[in-house]
């Protein structure tokens, strides 16, 4: 199965502009509305995020930065989920057409031409708890062509259950540079990935034949 290629750009309004969002206080229940506003710190003018667009064998990318880091890696079709993520960090945010953001937009296209290690250095701040980034780091140390079950990572973090860190798994909201599709079922199934399983036997395939490693299955 190939993996359905994306549409183009649903994220901007046009070459030069910006998109914002804010936290719907309409739509909100009482507590929820609270939760979102005291994990954000909702400011009186909106972050400004550089956000970039690239095209790839696997569908469209969303690329978002702060000033300093990575904070969003996602595939086209994903724009709840984006806002949602950007929403419980930063509250009010204001997307600004930016192009290469701190090199990570080039980084990923040297990613896709076969330089798996490119994205090793790159900064990320994917927020989350404080579990949540521990299994999120312990991802970026998985080698390319390698994998490790959920199981595996529990041991590893230890004081954890696979199923909690396949939950922080798939609450990733960084793809490919924060490698959760390197993370596999305990007898070396494709199990669970928010972008499709197609995308993830891709990108697998992809890491193994450029570093002609052979898969566990």
């Amino acid at each position: 199965m190939k993996p359905k290629l994306g549409r183009a750009g649903s994220f901007f309004l046009g070459p030069a502009e910006t998109s914002s969002e804010t936290p719907d206080r309409r739509r909100m229940p009482g507590r929820e509305m609270k939760n979102v506003m005291a994990e954000s710190g909702l400011r009186a003018q909106p972050v400004r995020l550089a956000a970039d667009t690239l095209a790839t064998p696997l569908g469209e990318l969303f690329i978002v930065c702060d000033d300093d880091a990575l904070c969003i890696v996602d595939y086209d079709g994903f724009d709840e989920r984006v806002r949602a993520s950007l929403v419980r960090r930063f509250g009010a945010h204001e997307f600004v057409r930016t192009a290469n953001p701190l090199g990570a937009t080039a980084l990923l296209e040297r990613y896709f031409a076969g330089d798996l290690a490119a994205m090793d250095a790159l900064p990320v701040n994917p927020g989350g708890s404080t579990y949540q980034r521990r299994v999120w780091q312990a991802l970026r140390a998985i080698p390319p062509g390698q994998t490790r079950s959920y199981g595996e990572l529990a041991v590893q973090l230890g004081g954890t259950h696979a199923r909690a860190v396949g939950q922080a798994n798939s609450l990733n909201p960084i793809a490919i540079v924060v490698p959760c599709h390197r993370v596999i079922g305990a007898d070396a199934t494709l199990t669970g990935y928010a972008g499709g399983l197609a995308r993830k036997r891709w990108l697998l395939d992809h890491e193994a034949a450029c570093g002609k490693i052979p898969l566990p299955f």
